[in-house]
């Protein structure tokens, strides 16, 4: 089906009113970058705005293309890049700028690191004091990325990073140039290990004691064994379908392993690609991120059942270009847009799985030929979301491929239309036969604030729970209760406060998972309730995320007690607490029994100043931006 198909009602009422919304914004942004793109970067023969001092210190040490930078208009290519070798989904970048440097020199270009940016990682820092500096550390990539592309020496950028706060941080800062065009170039997922329910099997057994650290370690060392993403689909993955469906990936990109000819063969790509974009207004990325595309982000997300983080780094990221989005727009679109996509931990396969049954491609073919995306949107490769249902292959010399070829010395980088059909069913589906008809997250409104819920793989006996609160100000006082037995033998909704981004920078609380979920298992009705994070990793669990205001922030979690009756109800949207509400107004507030942690110690003390600037998860939990 390639006719135009008209626009879901929903999709359509939900970007007219983000149009509206955005309007006094919106158009100042585009000011702005139209501002900056008369200005331009010091271009022209030998970027002869700059005064001689400047682009001496910028060409000294060029090598070979100091002559062409000096002495021609040939376009340059500042590389931002988040490479270390200690995460895995980072290492790739490595060669990245060597290749991505000689892509551009044999094209006539030059291309220039242009900065380094910070890239942690959540699962080396998950429990530890460092957790509390991971959202912080997306302001700070958009602020390193801001300095280095301020040199005023580029027409376009590439911008390398993969990971949870690392994509949504250069998303951010690069928004600042959106004059220029910028694509991102993905490094790609690890190969498949062991499987991930094999993974959490061994998970909740060490939880129960039933396994030894040398068995867990064992069995994580087999889930990630290698360069690349992590293959469950938590945020680092949700990033790389967003940027693509957002159109700022080449098409198909996303999900093609590292050390592969076409992962090569797309990173020469992206540099042809930026070249042959500089100086064209309709592929500059503030063009590309509109209110379209980011509506397409959001359907995209809600469709395959993507990271809950994004209900921060989606409404951060799109208000760096001027669109205002709130979570109302992620629920009302979850409402209509089916989910379509089954992976850990919404189901047993990875993004290898999902990327072998058709991927991103299909994906978009089954939301474009029901009217769940806009088609119509600016891209890095062009104008039109529908060139996002062709896939990218090394073409060996026969005539199957379409558009135009990129050589490499990999081969000939040519995309071909992608399947019409999911090639395995139990992890990618159409839109006629969704695994279920709604995306499965839901806003929760109620007594205790607003929160966010990921419900799609929540088993519906366990989408409404019903239980006494039982109270927690740290997650270590969680699992010493549990691994003592005092959540044992009955039903509770785990209450863990003061975990917002003003109180202790927001960390993530996947460390829970594996207790709860074993709780759970023994017949219980559990769930969680936090002003923190856990992404995709809250899993079977119904988990109130993100509750705004926060308990720092005077929010009402903090005056909540042991035993306090809480009904979790992701069926009708609320969040109640069934307690007498003039009682519970005329509660002194508790104070946290025992903080996170100091506020010194890792480098916290470096930040206490974004402790008491961040605004509201549910306005993006940034300090970047103005709210």
């Amino acid at each position: 089906m390639t006719a135009s198909v008209p626009l879901h009602p929903v999709v359509d009422a939900v970007t007219r009113r983000v149009v509206a919304r955005s309007a006094t914004t919106r158009s100042a942004y585009l000011e702005r970058i139209r501002a900056a793109a008369a200005a331009g970067p010091a271009a022209g023969p030998g970027r002869a705005d700059l005064g001689c001092a400047n682009l001496a210190h910028a060409v000294a040490a060029c090598g070979p293309d100091k002559l062409t930078l000096t002495a021609s208009p040939a376009r340059n290519i500042g590389i931002v890049t988040a490479y270390n070798d200690m995460l895995s989904a980072h290492q790739p970048f490595e060669t990245y700028p060597a290749r991505i440097k000689a892509a551009a020199r044999a094209a006539g270009g030059v291309a220039q690191v242009a900065g380094g940016v910070p890239a942690m990682c959540d699962g080396i820092t998950q429990g530890r004091a460092g957790m509390e500096l991971s959202l912080f550390s997306r302001d700070v990539i958009a602020m390193s990325t801001a300095i280095a592309l301020s040199h005023d020496m580029f027409d376009a950028a590439v911008l390398l990073g993969v990971c949870d706060k690392i994509v949504p941080g250069l998303v951010m800062g690069a928004l600042s140039f959106g004059h220029l065009p910028v694509l991102l170039a993905p490094a790609g997922p690890m190969t498949s290990g062991l499987p991930n329910k094999d993974k959490a099997r061994v998970r909740q057994a060490f939880a129960a004691g039933e396994a030894d650290r040398a068995e867990l370690l064992r069995a994580e060392s087999a889930s990630y064994h290698g360069p690349g993403t992590c293959t469950f689909f938590g945020t680092a993955n949700s990033n790389q379908l967003l940027m693509e469906v957002m159109g700022l990936h080449l098409p198909g990109s996303s999900f093609v392993n590292p050390g592969t000819a076409l992962r090569d063969a797309l990173t020469d790509g992206v540099a042809r690609r930026a070249l042959d974009a500089a100086g064209d207004p309709d592929r500059a990325m503030g063009a590309v991120v509109d209110e379209k595309a980011v509506i397409n982000g959001i359907v995209a997300l809600l469709a395959t059942g993507g990271s809950t983080n994004h209900t921060m780094h989606l409404v951060a990221m799109a208000a760096a270009a001027g669109v205002q989005i709130t979570w109302d727009d992620f629920s009302d679109l979850s409402a209509v847009v089916p989910l379509l996509a089954r992976i850990y931990p919404n189901g047993s396969a990875d993004v290898n799985h999902f990327h072998a049954a058709g991927g991103t491609a299909l994906l978009v073919r089954e939301l474009l030929d029901h009217g769940l995306a806009h088609d119509d949107v600016r891209t890095v490769d062009g104008p039109g979301l529908r060139r996002y249902t062709r896939e990218p292959f090394l073409d060996t010399g026969s005539d199957t491929g379409s558009g135009s070829g990129i050589s490499s010395d990999t081969g000939v980088l040519v995309w071909r239309e992608g399947p019409t059909e999911s090639l395995d069913k139990s992890v990618l589906r159409s839109v006629a036969d969704p695994f279920s008809p709604d995306g499965g997250l839901r806003v929760l409104h109620g007594d205790l604030g607003r929160s966010v819920v990921k419900t799609s793989a929540v088993e519906p006996d366990h989408r409404v729970v019903e239980a006494p609160a039982v109270v927690f100000d740290d997650q270590d006082d969680l699992l010493a209760a549990f691994a003592a037995g005092e959540l044992d033998g009955r039903d509770l909704v785990a209450v863990v406060r003061y975990q917002g981004p003003r109180a202790n920078g927001m960390p993530e609380l996947h460390k829970l998972t594996p207790a709860l979920g074993l709780l759970q298992d023994r017949g219980h009705q559990v769930a969680i309730v936090t002003d923190g994070r856990m992404s995709g990793a809250s899993g079977k669990v119904p988990a109130a995320l993100h509750v705004t205001p926060e308990a720092a922030q005077g929010g009402p979690l903090r005056s909540v007690r042991d035993g306090d009756l809480v009904r979790l109800d992701t069926l009708n949207g609320t969040l109640s607490l069934l307690v007498d509400a003039d009682e519970f107004d005329a509660r002194e507030p508790a104070r946290p029994t025992r903080p996170s942690g100091p506020t010194t110690g890792t480098g916290r003390e470096l930040f206490g100043a974004f402790r008491a600037a961040v605004g509201p998860a549910d306005a993006g939990a940034t300090v970047a931006l103005p709210y």
